[in-house]
């Protein structure tokens, strides 16, 4: 038992009926796919519920007990775990509850607990109201389901079109329950359940709350009652009832009383129906398909008892409550019987048929007519039901088709009756008692019934049989469509009724008669009938001289009648002067002729109104003239009432544009508004003096609200200009004034006797500002005063009536206060919930105060803009400060707050509160604005609470649609639409306001705090904590419905548009950083919100894919955020799900994180192919890629027939603007505006006969725009798709933790994506618009692979799979390579920046074949066979393969590539440079390189030297412009470097005459001071300082220089001459950079590039290269070429000198933190000028002669190493004047570098093996020491912490091998200069100790022996052999100085360095030089050393 004793907190009185009605509903009225199984299991379930309706569970003891104890032992509540323990006041309330509706105790409890759970939707209630509302919102779901499910079935009269299937169910269904006694359960429940009743029950135990909850409550019963009663008429409509049924419902009906008013309530009327239709045989006679099946199940036929039954129940003499109700039943079964008789069957039940005359007599005597205009009719919902009317109708019909002698008994009574009458008025009797006036009653009752016609079937049309064949084309009404046959019977009966009516009419019926026609002639066809009616009475009179005594009931008639009271009364037109004007004569209009009239107007009225031919026909009638003689009856004094009609007349009339222009004239001429005062006229006259003296007394106005109706029905036509020109200031504002001052201003403050009249009076004023503003568009010529001349004056004219409006709306003026105060009333007066006399027009005129507030906002900028450009005197503030003034009423600014109070009461009046949505919207847009607003909704909080609740309902109301203007011809459909538009409005409401600064609108509206930080807040679930329900509750709600189906969110369906905005807000929300923190939180944690949301993308909705794809924007992009920030802050299983789902290829069926080792296995190897395995499905990414669909139709360009083309395209680009979303589009109405003005314009007869022509043209420019403005916005929408497409899939692969994917997963993936991208961007017909976010996300992809695959390899994995290269296949790298280059051929001449990116995913796919930097070990290499045969490695294979697929393009992707080099836009250029690098280092065959040289373009590059000169000198200027220019060069220089490299290349530029070019660039002489701008340096450091920008022109030049050297080998001496000859340009920049003072890095790097050009170039024979040089000019170049030698050997002075220590510890202390990094370069670099000068000298001796004795000196005789800080060489020889070779480096210093670079080379090689161990055992180092490694690497402080343990190693294992490699160079280095220093060492040495003749001092004067003066002297003729020895000035060496040298050198060159430099040798030279070459020097300068002295 206990089980079944858990409490349901569903409720089970509430939540499963709920869900019952839900799928009801979604089955039959909304027809949901897959829902009829859904209901078979509903019906199922709740089958004892429709047994036994509306009874509720009984108490029990047992219950009680349970619950008495659920406070201290707990109660177990259903899906949850263990018992709750329940407060004691809740249970209180729970045995109030069930005392109350007399229901279970748990039933009771339940209701409470969900009452609690549902509280935040209901906000001020408390649980116990709640749980009311519940209990019978429970019971309207079970009555509705019922009336649904019997609607559903088959039947007689109406059909829903449903499957079979569903209709069957619910037959056989409800055929069971009526079966059981549904019908008399329905009659019992409609008896016992009242609202009075219910409501005393409920004020006893306190069950009510607030007025809106009373109302509440009281709807809910009311609709419960209703639903029952309609279940009961909707079976009667489709299938009978039974006998006994069918009597029950009698026996009901005889108990009803009729409402105070005399007319039936709506239960009472469908019960009513039930019963007439359970009557009805009419259907008999339309002949329809199913008629035999319907006959066999009518029990009128087939059962005699029935028959019997009812007939006697009926005939039973005992009255009813309401005789005319039973008058009623008796009529309709009269006529049944009627019907019955004339049938075959019928002659079984003769004898009941024969008393169909006797009913009716009976019935007639009962006053039927009378009961059912009075009971039927006058009941509120009986226009509301279609087969109401249908019925009624046939019952009318019926009768007089029927029974045409009754009709004739009662015309003749009628007869008798007005001569009974006439008799007496003669006698001045008094009249007969005995009066009949059914005739009368059944007149009016036609009259009555017709005249309304909500569902626009024009019934009334079977009481006109066309006479001739009408020629209309909406004739597909009853019968008319087949207008030549002959028309059925019963029509011709019924129109000869009211032919024969109209024949001799006694005067009695005149007024019936003209009611009756007046409804008959609702419609436009019924109209046209009734006017030809009315024109052929008259006409068949016409011969009668005066036409008076014509019919009486004709247009002939009735106009000469008008006439003639007008000439009556004319004559007695008093003179407004005289004191009688109150007191009209006496001889007048009585009240009979009174009623007439009116009758005869509102005839005319409704004609004219209907038929816009008998409109014209009327007017322009040349005897009648109505609208004369009704202007004329208007200046007679007759009563208000009459003038009123008149009026109405009058704006029947002015419907047609034509007379509404001459009717305007006509009023004014009349001066019915006195707009001209005559001179000398005391007293005002016309219609200002009635409404102020006659209906102000009177208390009623209705001449007044006339004749805003007839202003209201003008000016929507035109408004004249020049209207009473001549005799005042012509225009509208006269009547603007009489209506503003004389009628809306005073309106609150008269007296009304029906107190409704009050506010029609102010809607029917309202209406007209309406529609005045609505069409007012500002111009410039309104804020020009003009003047106009008048009877001689000039006097200021006129403004346009819409701007007189705009002036009142933007000043604090009585018409703005009154608007204001009117809305406050409205608010008021709506809180109240209680229906008021006029409560309509008083929503009306509220409607028109906002309509007119929201204009005056959407007109002020344009009004406000053109004031300010007029300067003219006005003033005017903006509405939206005006409506933050205080309110006089409540003296509290809250104007704003009641215009947002109407958002509460939208589902009584949803245009009042779109309205309001709309102005709040337009305020929103002010920023200043909405702190105020904040603190004004904030500042009270019940008016806080009811103003969420109302933005809340809105929201949440689910009656919404999206639906076009065009749906709005059902009412339903329009409130739908209108509620959807509501909802768009609030949210777009909450889009502008959230990119404000807090506080602001939408914080508060979403929950957020606006009083604290923003970030602060706590977003919580609606009731948790005391938490409302926000907005954002509200959006997240719509949102999250249906996303447990399979179908997906409902929303995005239903409302695509609506959805859209919503994710666009959640998106806000994420992105705002304030509120970010708190909106992800909550979405995470309470909602799921993301995975729930993403796990349904793509969402594909067919008829609205932008809207479906701005969705999925929204969506991928708050995904975007979700994923970085659960990475950043290391949620781990959040990222994981979302990555997961996503990106995963394997159905989610087994949500198992660990897969099965096969499965990894399978995957990797199956990599390419797409159908590898059967469970595979399409990951979501690529999924929602498909659903972008790239194509787009364009709209083909306008064929135009009457216009010009490019007058129109100008038009139409005139007319564009941006709209709210960022896209431009064009205005379409603005467009139509211009180009009707435009065909206005024409002038002339052709253009009239052509105007449709035009017009047509016209529409179809417009649909073209429209369509343009169509494919505008779905291309933003796909661009902005796949924006937020490429963010996400950029996010996955960026910032989620790399090992989430691991890497052969992730290359998959990008293969997939990439592969998929390109297929769709390469389609035929791929929308250009989308390429460029293609090419982002193909580059962004391409940088991941190649990462991924680099990663992989430096893992050291996948490198020997045979599949390739990688995890991913060698086949798969192809197709991509292949696509990426179809894409780049694709983009063709256009495109270029889109290139940019594709040439960047082009280097990055190339960079995947890049082998990795190797250690270099110093191993032995291997031979130079085995190299050959070695099996090719991966890395080569793809390059290979790489490569024959780009050449397979031929020449067509070259063309495109090096075009882009050489022009374009800079990024473009660069990057296409660094593809035809990369693509030139791969290309072995050098066919890229014989095209760029053939076809130009390398001779374009380098003539493109000259022009680059001007921009990078201004690069140089302490601030330089843009830096663009300096990259540009760096990659030309780069790319011609490159080509360089083959010799092939380098002949091709000195061809082309690079280096004549960049002799010719100034650039290179324009060093910068480097202190001057130090100051100006840049603090980012991201621009380099001038000197820094220098050196990134002149080093790529020295490198590239360096290349060609190299490439063209000793043969082209062409190359160094002219290096050389470009040094000599520029000697005087390149000295002073050899001189440089202080040795910087980048100085050092110049130096090492320089010193590297001059020792290849300037020797002395490479001038003779040059070709033909004059003499002088060779003494010049000579000069140039000895200073550089000079500044050489100077510079090995200072670098191999003790300088260098200085250098090293300087940059250490100058930047500590790189210091290991620069340390090494600067080691590199010296060592590198070392070695390049070492080379210059060995060159120069080589050069000079091939024997030491011919050698030139180049270094002084003196062996002292230098010695002192800054390497000023001290000499140990003092006699040796200092002077003799201060300049000449001396040979110690050749010996001090060579024991430098010795020790330096044991120091390098010791490092070099550390480092080689510790990189082959990386993995047993310690974490400090890989920290340590990583630092170079890793920027900022702390980042090494942050790296995971994977990336330290590899970086660890980076930093290792650029140290050895690093130490290898320098290792090469130093052997190098160690073998160039001993040859020079050797050469000086032989020179010296074995050729050099010393001079003695005594010779001193002497000019010194020749054999010297020929080695070292400075004769020009010795220039040629022995140029390299000038300039050293060594003008004598004596004995003692090489006796020193001797010594010296013997004492430097000892035992310890030749071991040293013989184990070099060992060590090192054995592997990459000349072996034994050390050995063979070293033994030579021993032996020097060692010889005797000679």
């Amino acid at each position: 038992m206990a089980a079944q004793m858990a409490v349901n907190s569903g409720a089970s009185l509430w939540g499963p009926l709920k869900e019952l009605w839900e799928t009801v509903d979604g089955a039959v009225l909304r027809r949901q796919p897959e829902s009829v199984h859904l209901l078979d299991l509903q019906l199922k379930k709740h089958k004892p519920h429709f047994l036994s309706l509306f009874k509720n569970p009984p108490k029990s003891a047992e219950q009680r007990e349970k619950v008495r104890k659920a406070s201290t032992e707990g109660i177990a509540i259903q899906g949850q775990q263990g018992s709750r323990l329940l407060p004691e006041q809740l249970l209180t309330e729970a045995f109030i509850l069930s005392d109350l509706f007399d229901i279970g105790e748990l039933a009771a409890l339940e209701l409470l607990l969900a009452g609690e759970q549902q509280q935040p939707y209901f906000p001020g209630l408390t649980r116990g109201l709640v749980a009311v509302l519940l209990y019978w919102d429970g019971k309207l779901c079970m009555a509705n389901s019922l009336r649904t499910l019997i609607q559903s079935r088959q039947g007689k009269t109406f059909t829903l079109d449903l499957s079979g299937e569903l209709v069957a169910l619910t037959t056989r269904f409800t055929d069971e329950l009526m079966s059981q006694g549904l019908t008399k359960r329905i009659l019992t429940l409609v008896s016992e359940i009242s609202v009075t009743r219910e409501f005393e029950r409920l004020q006893k135990e306190r069950g009510l709350g607030n007025e809106k909850h009373r109302k509440e409550v009281g709807d809910l019963i009311k609709e419960c009652r209703q639903a029952l009663a309609d279940s009961l008429f909707s079976w009667t409509c489709q299938s009978p009832l039974s006998k006994d049924d069918t009597l029950a419902l009698i026996g009901h009906l005889e108990t009803v009383t009729a409402q105070a008013d005399g007319s039936l309530d709506s239960v009472s009327l469908a019960l009513v129906m039930a019963l007439l239709y359970c009557l009805d045989v009419s259907f008999i006679e339309q002949g329809t398909e199913d008629r035999d099946d319907l006959l066999q199940a009518l029990p009128l036929l087939t059962e005699r008892q029935y028959v019997s039954a009812v007939h006697s129940r009926l005939m039973d003499s005992q009255p009813w409550k309401l005789p005319g109700l039973q008058a009623v039943c008796r009529l309709a079964w009269a006529l049944s019987l009627r019907v019955l008789s004339q049938l075959p069957q019928g002659s079984a039940l003769v004898e009941f048929t024969e008393a169909d005359e006797a009913l009716a007599d009976q019935a007639l005597l009962g006053d039927v007519f009378l009961f059912m205009k009075e009971g039927i009719l006058g009941c509120e919902s009986f226009s509301q039901e279609e087969f109401y009317i249908r019925r009624v109708h046939s019952l009318i019909t019926d009768f007089l088709a029927l029974m045409p002698m009754k009709v004739k008994q009662l015309r003749n009574r009628a007869d008798e009756d007005a001569r009974l009458v006439h008799m007496s008025l003669q006698m001045d009797s008094e009249l007969p008692s005995s009066l009949r006036k059914d005739l009368d009653h059944l007149m009016i009752l036609i009259g009555e019934f017709y005249s309304k016609d909500p569902f626009g079937l024009e019934l009334g049309l079977e009481f006109w049989c066309p006479t001739e064949s009408l020629q209309h084309s909406s004739l597909q009404g009853s019968y008319l469509g087949m207008a030549l046959q002959r028309p059925p019977h019963k029509q011709v009966v019924l129109s000869k009724f009211v032919r024969q009516m109209g024949d001799l009419l006694p005067s009695t019926l005149y007024i019936s008669y003209l009611r009756m026609l007046k409804g008959l002639a609702n419609g436009p066809q019924c109209a046209h009938y009734c006017f030809s009616l009315l024109k052929t009475n008259g006409a068949a009179h016409s011969d009668n001289i005066q036409g008076v005594s014509g019919s009486p009931v004709s247009w002939e008639h009735f106009f000469h009648s008008l006439m003639l009271y007008h000439e009556n009364l004319r004559r007695d037109l008093p003179n407004p002067d005289s004191a009688h004007y109150r007191h009209p004569p006496l001889r007048g209009i009585t009240q009979r002729e009174m009623e007439g009239l009116t009758s005869f107007l509102q005839l005319l009225a409704t004609i004219i109104t209907w038929s816009e031919n008998a409109r014209l026909a009327l007017c322009e009638h040349p005897q009648w003239t109505p609208v004369v003689v009704m202007l004329g009856l208007l200046q007679c004094s007759v009563p208000p009432v009459l003038k009123a009609e008149l009026l109405h007349c009058l704006a029947a009339f002015g419907k047609s544009p034509e007379i509404a222009a001459s009717l305007w004239q006509s009023l004014e001429y009349t001066q019915i508004l006195q707009t001209v005062r005559a001179p000398g006229q005391r007293q005002a006259a016309g219609i200002e003096v009635e409404l102020n003296e006659i209906e102000s007394s009177c208390e009623e106005y209705p001449l007044t609200r006339s004749f805003c109706h007839l202003i209201s029905t003008l000016v929507e036509g035109s408004l004249p200009v020049n209207l009473g020109a001549g005799l005042r200031v012509p225009g509208f504002q006269p009547y603007l004034n009489f209506l503003r001052d004389s009628v809306f201003l005073p309106f609150p403050t008269r007296a009304y006797r029906r107190p409704a009249e009050k506010w029609e009076v102010a809607d029917s004023a309202l209406e007209v500002f309406h529609k005045l503003l609505r069409d007012y568009e500002p111009q410039p010529s309104d804020f020009v005063q003009e003047i106009v001349e008048l009877q001689g004056e000039q006097v200021p004219a006129h403004k346009p009536p819409g701007h007189s409006i705009m002036f009142h709306l933007l000043n604090d003026s009585p018409m703005l206060a009154l608007c204001l105060s009117l809305l406050e009333e409205g608010v008021r007066q709506l809180d109240t919930y209680a229906p008021f006399p006029g409560k309509k027009h008083l929503e009306s005129a509220v409607l028109h105060c906002l309509c007119l507030l929201d204009l005056a906002l959407q007109k002020e900028a344009v009004f406000m803009d053109l004031l300010r450009e007029s300067q003219a005197s006005l003033l005017v503030s903006p509405l939206e400060q005006l409506l933050q003034g205080v309110s006089p009423q409540t003296r509290r600014a809250d104007h704003i707050v009641n215009i947002a109070r109407y958002l509460y009461h939208s589902s009584s009046n949803p245009e009042a509160a779109f309205q309001s949505a709309k102005i709040l919207r337009r305020i929103a847009n002010y920023p200043n604005i909405q702190i105020r607003l904040v603190g004004d909704f904030t500042h009270d909080q019940a008016v806080s609470d009811k103003l969420m609740a109302g933005f809340v309902e809105c929201l949440d109301n689910e009656d919404a649609e999206e639906g076009t203007e065009k749906d709005d011809v059902d009412s339903q459909k329009k409130v739908a639409r209108i509620r959807h538009e509501t909802q768009i409005h609030i949210l777009n409401l909450l889009i502008t306001s959230l990119e404000l600064k807090a506080p602001n609108l939408a914080l508060y509206l979403l929950g957020y705090e606006v009083k604290k930080p923003v970030s602060s807040t706590n977003l919580q679930d609606p009731g948790v904590l005391g938490c409302p329900r926000s907005c954002l509750h509200a959006i997240l709600s719509r949102l999250q419905r249906g996303t447990e189906k399979r179908s997906g969110p409902a929303l995005t369906q239903q409302a695509p548009h609506l959805a859209e905005l919503c994710y666009q807000v959640i998106y806000q929300l994420c992105a705002c950083p304030d509120t970010s923190g708190p909106t992800m939180r909550y979405l995470r944690t309470s909602q799921d919100f993301l995975f729930s949301h993403l796990q349904h993308l793509p969402f594909i909705l067919p008829s609205n894919q932008i809207a479906a794809l701005s969705q999925m924007s929204w969506l991928m992009k708050t995904a975007a955020i979700e994923l970085r920030v659960t990475s950043l802050n290391r949620q781990r299983s959040h990222t994981q799900r979302l990555v997961s789902l996503l990106l995963d290829d394997q159905p989610h069926a087994q949500h198992a994180d660990g897969e099965s080792g096969m499965e990894d296995e399978t995957r990797s190897v199956s990599g390419f192919l797409h159908f590898d395995t059967v469970s595979k499905v399409r990951r979501k990414l690529l999924s929602v890629l498909d659903a972008i669909e790239f194509s787009q139709d364009m709209p083909e360009l306008l064929q135009l027939d009457f216009f010009e083309r490019t007058q129109i395209e100008q038009v139409i680009s005139n007319c564009e603007h941006v709209n709210e979303q960022g896209h431009t589009v064009c205005n379409v109405k603005l467009l139509h505006r211009v180009l009707v003005a435009e065909v206005n314009a024409l002038q002339g007869m052709a253009a009239i006969g052509q105007r449709p022509l035009l017009m047509e043209e016209v529409n179809s420019i417009l649909q073209q725009v429209v369509e343009r403005n169509r494919v505008r916005r779905s291309l933003s929408a796909k661009r902005h798709a796949l924006q937020s497409w490429r963010s996400l899939v950029e996010t996955l692969l960026t910032a989620c933790p790399a090992d989430l994917i691991p890497a052969d997963e992730r290359q998959l993936i990008i293969r997939d994506l990439l592969l998929d991208l390109h297929d769709k961007v390469l389609s035929e017909d791929a929308a250009g618009e989308l390429m460029p976010i293609v090419a982002g996300a193909v580059f962004t992809l391409t940088a991941h692979l190649s990462q991924s695959v680099l990663s992989e390899q430096q893992q050291g994995v996948g490198l020997e799979t045979s599949s390739g290269f990688a995890s991913i296949a060698n086949s798969a790298l192809h197709l991509i390579l292949r696509k990426l280059l179809d894409f780049i051929l694709s983009t063709g001449g256009g495109y270029q920046r889109l290139r940019a990116h594709l040439y960047g995913s082009l280097l990055y796919y190339l960079q995947i074949a890049q082998k990795p930097e190797e250690p270099d070990t110093l191993q032995t290499g291997k031979a130079m066979w085995e190299r050959l045969t070695a099996p090719e490695d991966g890395f080569s294979k793809l390059q290979r393969e790489n490569l024959a697929i780009i050449e397979s393009y031929g020449k067509a992707l070259m063309e495109v590539v090096c075009r882009d080099a050489c022009d374009g836009h800079e990024i473009s250029r660069m990057l296409a440079m660094a593809v035809l690098d990369r693509i030139l280092s791969i290309d072995r065959q050098n066919q890229w390189l014989l095209y760029i040289c053939n076809s130009g373009y390398l001779r374009s590059l380098v003539e493109s030297l000259r022009q680059d000169d001007v921009a990078l000198q201004s690069l140089l200027t302490p601030q330089p412009p843009l830096l663009k220019p300096l990259y540009i060069f760096e990659s030309k220089m780069a790319l011609l470097t490159r080509v360089a490299k083959t010799g092939q290349g380098a002949v091709e530029l000195l061809r082309c005459g690079l280096v004549a070019q960049l002799m010719e660039c100034q650039v290179f002489d324009m060093v910068p001071d480097s202190d001057a701008h130090r100051v100006m340096r840049d603090p980012s450091g991201f621009i380099p300082s001038p000197m820094d920008r220098y050196r990134q022109i002149l080093l790529p030049t020295l490198r590239l220089f360096q290349v060609i050297l190299t490439s063209t080998s000793i043969n082209h001496q062409q190359g160094a001459a002219q290096v050389l000859q470009w040094l000599i340009v520029h000697a005087d920049t390149i000295q002073s950079l050899l001189r440089c003072q202080e040795l910087s890095m980048g100085a050092l790097q110049e130096l090492s590039l320089l010193t590297g050009i001059i020792s290849k170039t300037a020797l002395p024979g490479a001038l003779e290269m040059g070709g033909e040089v004059n003499s002088a000019a060779l003494m010049e170049f000579q000069g140039h070429i000895n200073r550089f030698q000079r500044l050489c050997l100077s510079l090995l002075g200072r670098l191999a000198g003790s300088e260098r220590d200085r250098l090293l510890k300087q940059a250490e202390i100058s930047a500590p933190g790189d210091s290991a990094e620069r340390r090494e370069e600067m080691e590199v670099a010296m060592q590198q000028v070392c070695a390049n000068i070492m080379e210059y000298c060995q060159a120069l001796l080589l050069q000079s002669s091939a024997q030491a004795q011919f050698s030139i000196c180049l270094f002084s005789p003196s062996g002292s190493e230098p010695a002192g800080r800054d390497g000023a060489r001290t000499d140990l020889s003092s006699t040796v004047p200092s002077m003799a070779y201060s300049r000449v480096p001396s040979l110690g210093l050749v010996l001090y570098l060579l024991k430098n670079s010795a020790a330096d080379f044991f120091r390098f090689h010791q490092s070099h093996r550390q480092s080689l161990g510790k990189l082959q055992s990386l993995d047993q180092l310690p974490p400090e020491e890989l920290k340590e490694l990583c630092q170079g690497l890793v920027s900022g402080p702390g980042g090494v912490e942050k790296i995971s343990s994977v990336h330290r190693s590899l970086l660890a294992k980076r930093r290792l091998v650029q140290l050895i490699n690093n130490r290898a160079k320098l290792l090469a280095l130093c052997s190098y200069v160690i073998e160039t220093c001993l040859f020079v060492l050797w050469r000086h040495l032989e020179y010296y100790l074995l050729h050099c003749i010393p001079t003695d001092p005594k010779d001193s004067l002497l000019p010194g022996s020749t054999l010297y003066r020929s080695r070292l002297a400075d004769d020009s003729f010795s220039g040629l052999q022995a140029s390299g020895g000038r300039g050293l000035s060594l003008s004598r060496v004596s004995q003692q100085d090489l006796d020193l040298l001797k010594s010296d050198m013997a004492a430097g060159f000892g035992e310890a360095l030749q071991r040293k430099l013989l184990e070099v040798e060992g060590l090192y030279s054995q592997v990459r030089s000349r072996y034994t070459f050390i050995q063979a020097l070293v033994r030579r300068i021993r032996g020097l050393l060692r010889q005797p002295k000679s």
